[in-house]
């Protein structure tokens, strides 16, 4: 009686390799990745290969190996990948849409602005709105001339600080920057005493004087310029920014 030769058995965890690589196989061309078996001496193991860069055809390549996470470019240790470059203080700066008063506010006012101080209050600008040659018409002209925000609607001189103030506007009795907006009271040192009176500094001295530039409508357009000592000046408001 004739024996049949059996066939040799397939170990299961070979058919089920085999099945992974039918499954891998490309569909209309395309495949992700593809494994292949490998039978190590011990235990068993898939050994994975995928595609590192797609090639210029745009098919996927099957002839690299998959590089481990640790050989990875970069490093998780909380330093800025984009290099040294990164200026860290322009993550805490004051954003202010006027290049000149963002300058300030992250420079030497940074500490003595009012807390919930924002730079970019409304200005209350809608053009010139002042008549010639008016001290109101000459230090909305020069704020314009410096870059630096004014209101069109004050009032008279002697309302300015207050009008400001209500805008958001940063307003005190200290003098400090060339371009302030000097508020003199009704009749205060030769102002009007029925509209008050508004100048510019143009410049801080040493000894905390200043030195203004203002004009008048008797002044037809030309401004003219006072000093008035620290101690003055401490009887002024001041409209910042």
């Amino acid at each position: 009686m004739a024996r049949h030769k059996q066939r040799p058995r397939v170990p299961v965890r070979q058919r089920a390799v085999a099945l992974l690589v039918l499954a891998a196989m490309p569909v209309g061309g395309v495949v992700a990745w593809h494994a292949t078996p490998s039978v190590p001496a011990a235990g068993f193991g898939v050994q994975a290969r995928v595609a590192a860069s797609a090639p210029a055809d745009g098919k996927a390549s099957r002839s690299q190996t998959r590089e481990p996470l640790s050989a990875a470019s970069g490093t998780v240790d909380g330093t800025w990948l984009g290099g040294d470059d990164i200026d860290t203080a322009q993550l805490t700066a004051i954003p202010a849409s006027n290049a000149t008063v963002k300058q300030w506010v992250n420079g030497p006012d940074k500490t003595l602005i009012p807390t919930g101080f924002q730079p970019d209050h409304a200005t209350g600008d809608t053009g010139l709105a002042y008549s010639f040659s008016q001290c109101t018409w000459w230090a909305y002209t020069r704020r314009h001339q410096l870059g630096l925000p004014v209101g069109s609607h004050f009032g008279d001189g002697a309302q300015w600080a207050d009008s400001a103030r209500r805008l958001g506007y940063w307003v005190d009795s200290t003098p400090r920057h060339e371009g302030d907006i000097i508020v003199f009271q009704r009749g205060q040192y030769g102002s009007s005493t029925v509209y008050g009176h508004v100048g510019i500094v143009e410049h801080i001295n040493a000894d905390g004087s200043i030195t203004t530039s203002e004009c008048g409508a008797a002044l037809h357009g030309h401004p003219v310029s006072r000093t008035f000592t620290a101690e003055q000046a401490a009887t002024l408001q001041f409209i910042h920014y």
